[in-house]
């Protein structure tokens, strides 16, 4: 992928990532003041914060699965993204409208705006964590080959650097005396009617500059395929083979069950027990990385949630419940500016290690490159944890950013590269003997997905059913042999998606900010110090790094 041609059209198509990282962050950011001054208390509030996280951790495999599996002809990934898309905008019009929409309803008061509100911030927390499954997913898809998947993750990882450094300038800018407001209203309504302009750019862009290659076209009508897409049937008619009223009314109910929101309703009605079991079954490259994945996200997350908190207490000794106005609430909302400003340097900071993050693994490789970013994140908490100098604080906050970045980036190529060589990296597990008539025969053990499904050892692909091979050409165009029976059926490799495996990924970024909301408040009751936040983000770093040395970087890691 050279030229600045390839570099524009990567950079075109992420950004949705860009996007949707600066509604989420501004958003988020934005919402606890509001939920507060809607009545709801702060213990209630961390809760209401946790929906998002709890729900994506739910159904991301299941979408995950369903984008593997959907054979709609606008491609397997774009139609989730529109649909989480519209989920996103949905949240953006209810949050800053809860109370105008709760004064329209007659029987509506205080209890039905908190009521919007949670359902507004539970929503834009669920579809736009989660929308970033299909997006990795579609990247993987478009860009197969190593190093130009390398180079997308980067592209990615800097989108959503900029997008959380615009996220978090956007609600500290005063829009309530700017032009804008003459218009559309107060701070609220300013800020979230940008992020929904901003939002909706975005979508078109990504959409308009990702042609996805649809998966109907390219599977075979003799095996039961979904159909090629209406121009196929076109063409055939004029090439002078007339096709019947009934065939053409078989072909467009196929087309539309192979829909998005079918084909995630189906996989919930008929795999969902089948793709939570395969989490016991990950293979073994997918298990030693997604551990990894979830110290390094829980040590992370557990400095990023609690940094402005820790700067604004225990840094200028600040009392968050003190009254407004007084000396200890002026302390403490001092260091809430200065903990955000550390965290926008954070942003700054990672989005210059995207940019480099390719060039770094070719010059020293992905072990270096995971194993340095933890250490230089632990070193750094730990200075946290015993300074008291604001500018050093500061500037440890930002060297936070190389961690950041590299888990943006490295977990997915390394994803990618397991997909790319699966008889390497994701073999077939072993088979056993069976004994028929006094016969020995030998059968490969089935994944539950495939037991769900109902398939045979030599029937991989049947008229009802909604797997999906992709072929490694450059265009990320699919193949089917043509007898029906994929490639995959023939190789020594696992069936797996990597659509699932992405979202396993994203489940230990949702399950990093679960645990801190849980338990980070009863440990520093315990330790009666808020040094305590950043001491737990140093101890799962250290974890981290043991876990990311027995990550599988190479071929190498196999034997050992």
């Amino acid at each position: 992928m050279n030229g600045w041609r390839s570099q524009w059209h990567l950079l075109l198509l992420n950004s949705l990532t860009c996007g949707l990282e600066i509604c989420v962050a501004a958003g988020i950011t934005y919402v606890p003041p509001l939920l507060l001054e809607a009545g709801v208390e702060e213990r209630y509030m961390t809760m209401v914060l946790g929906i998002g996280p709890v729900l994506g951790l739910l159904f991301i495999p299941l979408i995950g699965s369903a984008s593997d599996r959907c054979h709609s002809s606008y491609g397997r990934r774009r139609p989730f993204i529109w649909l989480l898309s519209l989920g996103v905008l949905v949240a953006l019009l209810i949050i800053p409208h809860a109370d105008v929409l709760a004064a329209r309803l007659a029987w509506g008061g205080r209890t039905l705006q908190v009521g919007f509100l949670i359902l507004g911030v539970g929503l834009l927390d669920f579809c736009g964590q989660v929308c970033f499954t299909p997006l990795e997913a579609l990247l993987s898809d478009l860009y197969r080959d190593e190093e130009d998947c390398s180079q997308a993750f980067a592209m990615f990882s800097f989108m959503v650097s900029v997008g959380g450094c615009i996220g978090y300038l956007l609600p500290a800018v005063d829009w309530s005396h700017s032009i804008l407001s003459d218009y559309l209203g107060g701070q609220a309504e300013c800020l979230f009617s940008l992020l929904i302009l901003i939002f909706i750019s975005s979508v078109l862009i990504t959409m308009k500059v990702s042609e996805e290659p649809s998966s109907a076209g390219s599977i075979p009508l003799g095996s039961g395929s979904m159909l090629d897409s209406g121009s196929g049937a076109m063409e055939a008619g004029q090439c002078g083979v007339p096709r019947p009223c009934w065939y053409l009314l078989k072909c467009k109910l196929r087309l539309l069950k192979s829909g998005p929101l079918v084909c995630l309703l189906r996989t919930c009605w008929t795999m969902t027990p089948a793709i939570y079991r395969s989490y016991c079954h990950v293979p073994k490259v997918m298990r030693r990385l997604c551990v990894a994945q979830l110290c390094s996200w829980m040590a992370v997350m557990s400095f990023m949630l609690f940094f402005t908190d820790f700067v604004g207490v225990g840094l200028y000794q600040g009392v968050p419940s003190a009254s407004p106005g007084s000396l200890s609430r002026q302390q403490y909302d001092e260091g809430i500016r200065m903990g955000s400003l550390g965290l926008f340097l954070q942003c700054a900071t990672s989005t210059f290690f995207s940019l480099v993050m390719s060039r770094l693994v070719r010059q020293f490789g992905s072990r270096w490159v995971y194993l340095s970013s933890m250490v230089s994140f632990t070193v750094s908490a730990l200075v946290i944890c015993l300074s008291k100098s604001v500018v050093l604080v500061t500037a440890m906050a930002a060297l936070t950013g190389y961690a950041y970045a590299m888990l943006q980036t490295l977990p997915y190529t390394l994803t990618c590269h397991y997909h790319k060589e699966k008889e390497i990296y994701m073999p077939k597990r072993k088979t056993k003997g069976l004994h028929k008539n006094g016969v020995a025969s030998k059968q490969d053990y089935l994944s539950p997905a495939e037991e769900e499904a109902g398939l045979i050892h030599h029937v991989f692909f049947r008229q009802d059913s909604y797997d999906f091979y992709p072929n490694n050409n450059q265009n990320g165009s699919s193949h089917v042999p043509a007898g029906g029976e994929p490639e995959a059926a023939d190789s020594g490799c696992e069936k797996r998606g990597v659509g699932l495996d992405f979202a396993i990924l994203d489940s230990t970024f949702l399950l990093s900010q679960v645990f801190p909301t849980l338990f980070m408040g009863m440990i520093v009751q315990f330790a009666q110090s808020v040094t305590a936040y950043i001491a737990s983000a140093a101890i799962f770093g250290v974890v981290a790094i043991y876990a990311a040395s027995h990550i599988v970087f190479d071929q190498k890691d196999l034997k050992s």
